[in-house]
């Protein structure tokens, strides 16, 4: 399968490691301009001298700003004004006992993973609609539907991603602009290195720790090791291309299977 992006451009938010990391240099790959956000100038301008040189591809634009704010939100959409493909993958994870998840914890949840893809949304979608053509791809979780009991404020961060992902796709009907999520499963980040350790312990070597976690935490999954990066990526590059122009409002599954389905 031959994927052409050129001439498109694209913003990934949260792109300076992971999975935003391996999706921008996976577009770049396809041909498409990337602007890649991150919080501070510093990390945005490491990510693209790494993406240049991992990908050998000289088309990256820095946005930096932190779309949670009112002022990283104009920085980000001033640097970028107008995107053909637009990637939500800016979030945060964390494990925490249900019943001790403070009031400013699940705000905190909502706003940055939630209300920041909303306003990227908002911000994107008008041109796209007026051009006829447009990408948006949320990144959900497999938490939304199979939500651990640790991680509940988190889980309802990717579930109402879910629902919005719906919402604007009905918005967008008929107008060429497909809106997806991609439901993620648990991915080897460094992020979610630390979070493994945390709960098998660090005494373990890393295979053994990976593969107890999956035993102990995730047991119904199929795949049975964490997804890489670069996966999660080849779905997201497929859902932006021209060939995926019929598949809109979904939530598509890139979470390692499931012993029960979870999802239609």
């Amino acid at each position: 399968m031959h994927i052409d992006l050129s001439g498109r451009t694209a913003l990934v938010t949260g792109s300076t490691q992971g999975i935003g990391f391996a999706i921008a240099a996976g577009l770049a790959r396809a041909g498409a301009r990337v602007a890649v956000n991150g919080r501070s100038r510093e990390s945005v301008a490491s990510a693209v001298s790494r993406l240049k040189e991992q990908t050998g591809s000289d088309a990256f634009l820095a946005a930096e700003g932190d779309i949670t704010t009112e002022d990283g939100t104009r920085n980000v959409i001033r640097a970028v004004p107008d995107v053909d493909i637009l990637v939500n993958n800016m979030g945060i994870f964390g494990a925490q006992p249900a019943l001790e998840i403070s009031d400013e914890e699940w705000r905190r949840y909502f706003e940055v993973n939630v209300l920041s893809a909303v306003k990227m949304i908002r911000a994107y979608l008008p041109r796209m609609k007026e051009r006829s053509w447009g990408r948006i791809l949320n990144l959900a979780s497999d938490s939304a539907v199979v939500t651990p009991v640790e991680m509940i404020h988190y889980g309802m961060s990717k579930t109402a991603l879910l629902s919005i992902t719906r919402g604007f796709a009905k918005d967008a009907a008929g107008s060429g602009v497909t809106v997806n999520s991609l439901v993620a499963g648990p991915t080897h980040t460094g992020g979610v290195e630390d979070f493994v350790r945390d709960l098998v312990g660090t005494d373990l070597p890393w295979e053994e720790a990976q593969r107890q976690f999956m035993l102990q935490h995730r047991p119904q999954s199929l795949l049975q090791r964490l997804i890489e990066p670069e996966e999660i990526a080849n779905m997201a590059v497929y859902l932006s291309s021209p060939m995926a122009s019929a598949t809109t409002g979904g939530a598509v599954r890139v979470d390692g299977g499931y012993i029960d389905s979870i999802l239609p």
